[in-house]
């Protein structure tokens, strides 16, 4: 049995993290930090687990948690993880960060879109999390870095065809939505209900710090440097994120052959899922599972490709594939713990 700790885990990828863990065969929850609600039953705080767990929020110093833990999930904000890896580590226990501290490779670009870095000797060991990418790098990893909501959509929509060299890399447009729970819990007058409902708006339009993520990871599947127009906007749910993007095509396809080229390379994964041609994916059929689903069509008027991509930004986009992660680190059954079955409606 691993035993896991969960290091921030009041928020909503550490509730994500601490019921879906419940029901994993090979893993339990050992501690669940909060400095908020220290001493506080989990249960009082998410009435969702009442009768499933125990667990209390503790506010134990690192020290004192690496005695019972074989593994951590940071789930911190960005700059907090840095402080924390390294003790974790040096106590010989294998770390998974949801937080983008150790996503960047090149420190100069973390530290241009986020912070100074404490811990940069950690950046060049880190994994990239993404199992359809980096699955036996994975495999070996100490330090892993669990990717982006936005980054793990638009990636999985796009790497087969930068492999492949079908679209040119320097036209890539991503436009994606999400759902509320992307912000996180912390009360901000734009995640408000009165301020969601109804609504639907693009935020941080140009400068999105999940830019330079996707542009790393798009730019080793197409062996070249790239520059994207991303743009987020806020839907009005509680969950969910559709991605779409469009990039021009290097050679003459069919949207039948496109649909078999995306087929062919996710054939083996147990977690994408190829829409036929002509049929694009619903938030609605992969919120509350660890799926992406993914169509894919040819715009011959414009000579473009454009393909849909659907998450749930809490589980394929944060803590479902964290576990996913744990379970290749580990050598478990990858799908072990996680749920198969979309909650629809």
């Amino acid at each position: 049995m691993i035993r896991v700790c969960i290091y921030g885990g009041s928020g909503y990828t550490g509730m994500e993290l601490t019921r879906l863990l419940l029901n994993h065969p090979d893993a339990g929850v050992v501690s669940i930090t909060s400095r908020r609600f220290a001493g506080v039953p989990v249960a009082e705080v998410y009435p969702v687990l009442m009768g499933q767990t125990d667990l209390v929020y503790t506010n134990d110093p690192p020290e004192e948690l690496v005695k019972n833990c074989d593994l951590v999930f940071l789930a911190l904000p960005h700059g907090a993880s840095m402080e924390l890896a390294p003790v974790f580590l040096n106590a010989g226990k294998k770390v998974i960060d949801l937080s983008a501290d150790f996503r960047i490779r090149d420190l100069a670009v973390y530290e241009a879109w986020y912070r100074k870095h404490t811990a940069p000797g950690l950046i060049p060991e880190a994994v990239y999390g993404l199992p359809e990418l980096y699955r036996e790098e994975i495999r070996g990893a100490r330090l892993l870095a669990n990717p982006g909501c936005y980054p793990t959509s638009v990636i999985l929509g796009l790497a087969p065809a930068l492999n492949s060299g079908l679209i040119d890399p320097s036209s890539v447009i991503a436009d994606s939505k999400s759902g509320a729970t992307g912000a996180g819990r912390e009360p901000l007058i734009s995640s408000l209900y009165c301020e969601v409902s109804g609504a639907f708006k693009a935020y941080k339009v140009g400068g999105h710090r999940h830019t330079p993520e996707i542009e790393q990871e798009l730019g080793r599947l197409a062996k070249t440097g790239m520059t994207i127009s991303f743009t987020p906007h806020l839907l009005p749910l509680k969950r969910g994120i559709l991605s779409t993007m469009y990039a021009k095509l290097e050679r003459d396809v069919s949207s039948a052959e496109a649909v078999s080229l995306y087929r062919d390379f996710y054939q083996n994964e147990p977690f994408v899922r190829i829409c036929g041609a002509g049929q694009f994916p619903n938030i609605s059929s992969v919120a509350g599972s660890n799926f992406c689903d993914i169509g894919v069509t040819v715009d011959k008027r414009t000579n473009r490709l454009i393909v849909v991509s659907v998450i749930d930004n809490l589980i394929k986009g944060a803590s479902g594939q964290a576990i996913q992660n744990m379970n290749i680190m580990y050598g478990l059954p990858e799908a072990a713990g996680l749920p198969r079955v979309a909650l629809y409606p």
